[in-house]
């Protein structure tokens, strides 16, 4: 974007996933477009992965808020050029065609993670973030909690967590204490 000398301003960056068009970025992008503005867009995949959605928001872009489009890495489409039927139909089949890489990129991507989750618990990897150490007054306040002379709330108020962690903490802890 820089080599074409577009303003810093003009440039909408969302930092996650293409999945859907529901992206703040993306959004004001499409407010600010009016009739005859050029957008470049790097690649198809970068506008989106979602093979019917990418169909849909070309459209709005092109038909109803007349919009110019350009990718970057696909020469074929830019909407400048060919405006003729011939030039539409090209454009519109290999839109079809990357449209399609996208999305199955996407689904590969997601089965290649979902491969690599289970095989890492396969393995006994632990994922996510490790827990947190208990506090030290933990096994009084959960004694007095379990014999019933102190409520879950106040327990968990008493160890500085909230109820939901107090409760969720003390099933981990009966099972590892239990023989």
């Amino acid at each position: 974007m820089e080599e074409l000398s577009i303003p810093e301003k003009n440039i909408f960056l969302d930092r996650q996933s293409g999945k859907d068009f529901d992206r703040p970025q993306y959004k004001k992008l499409v407010k600010k477009l009016k009739p005859d503005d050029l957008l470049y867009i790097k690649s198809i995949d970068r506008l989106g992965r979602n093979y019917e959605e990418i169909q849909r928001q070309w459209r709005i872009l092109t038909k109803e808020r007349k919009v110019d489009i350009v990718v970057l890495d696909m020469p074929l489409l830019d909407t400048r050029r060919g405006k003729d039927l011939m030039g539409t139909f090209l454009s519109d089949i290999v839109l079809q065609v990357l449209s399609f890489a996208a999305e199955n990129e996407r689904t590969n991507i997601r089965q290649r993670q979902a491969e690599g989750i289970a095989a890492a618990r396969a393995k006994g990897i632990r994922l996510g973030r490790p827990p947190q150490s208990l506090p030290p007054n933990y096994h009084s306040a959960y004694q007095r909690w379990k014999s019933g002379r102190i409520t879950g709330t106040a327990a968990a108020r008493e160890c500085g967590m909230p109820l939901s962690t107090f409760r969720y903490r003390a099933k981990i802890y009966e099972k590892k204490t239990l023989p």
